[in-house]
């Protein structure tokens, strides 16, 4: 009997210990799917945070198109189409409440006034030579030497033969760590400059105002937009005291014509002609930057504006540039 007893109380010691380990089992499963739960409710909040926040950024886009098609209209009713720093659109980064719950800021910059490096291989002849010409000056005036303009015809042009010795083809590229090659092909976004044989972060933030790439070659510069190292680099005979001076002009009132522009003393005796210039601007950078629940999403649009259609065209977006909003705020008004 108390051997009985004892068989007995150690099977129920045995079950009582599975009973334990069981229960252990399972709270560790719990556990572990409670967890994985909260990582799934945590992602599944973030993601519809996101689309909301892309949703946003798509309605300041919208709304950017309507300001630049009313800018177009009123141009077109004043009978002049200029483009010039005056504009309200350019002045000034709009401020729009979304529901109580965030705040969106919408930037308009102009691309008009920039020197579009697609044109060092994809326009006309005399485009290109004008192109190739105006970035070497440019590049001389920023004081940059360690990048050479043939490179840049080099990343774009579609053969595999450098220009010259200034030049960089796969040859070059293919030595670096990590290994590429050249694009030979248009630029399609300007931070493909980083890639550039000789280019470094200081060069590139040197640069970075005064180029763009925009895919449509042979529009002119804007010379109401232009800097003042842009408007020194159309001609290699300007200096830098002729510039500010026609920087001075244009803020006192814009150049309605090329033919006035022209017809400023500091460019007496050049031969300049209105080749490569121009008074309007076709593209622009939609910069948007949307705080909701406490959430921080950026997007930038580039935007072609057709005249003769009266449409804003959305041709590329970028959602991974920050802190681009540099211009003074303007509330819109709610309604």
């Amino acid at each position: 009997m108390i051997r009985v007893a004892r068989t007995v109380h150690r099977q129920q010691g045995v079950a009582l210990i599975m009973v334990l380990l069981a229960m252990a089992l399972v709270v560790m499963l719990v556990s572990g799917m409670t967890q994985q739960q909260s990582v799934r409710v945590f992602r599944t909040g973030h993601y519809l945070a996101q689309q909301q926040a892309l949703s946003i950024a798509l309605g300041s886009e919208a709304f950017a198109q309507q300001v630049l098609i009313k800018d177009l209209e009123q141009d077109k009713e004043d009978g002049t189409l200029v483009d010039s720093p005056d504009e309200f659109w350019n002045q000034y980064a709009a401020v729009l409440p979304v529901d109580d719950r965030g705040v969106v800021e919408v930037q308009i910059d102009d691309l008009g006034g920039r020197i579009n490096l697609n044109n060092l291989v994809n326009a006309t002849t005399e485009a290109q030579q004008l192109t190739r010409k105006r970035v070497a000056r440019l590049l001389e005036l920023l004081d940059i030497s360690s990048v050479h303009v043939e490179a840049l015809i080099d990343w774009v042009d579609a053969d595999d033969q450098t220009i010259n010795a200034y030049g960089a083809e796969d040859g070059v590229y293919l030595q670096q760590d990590p290994p590429y090659r050249a694009a030979n092909q248009p630029f399609v976004n300007v931070s493909e400059l980083r890639l550039i044989d000789g280019m470094t972060e200081d060069a590139y933030q040197r640069l970075l105002p005064h180029v763009t790439v925009v895919p449509v070659s042979g529009l002119g510069i804007n010379v109401n937009m232009a800097s003042g190292p842009v408007l020194q680099a159309l001609d290699e005979r300007l200096t830098a005291q002729q510039a500010a001076a026609i920087l001075a002009k244009r803020k006192e009132g814009r150049f309605e014509s090329l033919v006035d522009f022209l017809a400023l003393p500091e460019f007496a005796g050049l031969g300049m002609t209105a080749a490569g210039l121009s008074l309007q601007t076709y593209f622009f950078e939609v910069v948007s930057q949307i705080t909701y629940d406490d959430r921080t999403t950026s997007l930038v649009s580039l935007m072609f504006r057709n005249p003769e259609e009266n449409e804003v065209l959305t041709v590329q977006r970028d959602s991974g540039q920050k802190n681009r909003i540099t211009k003074q705020p303007f509330a819109v008004p709610e309604g």
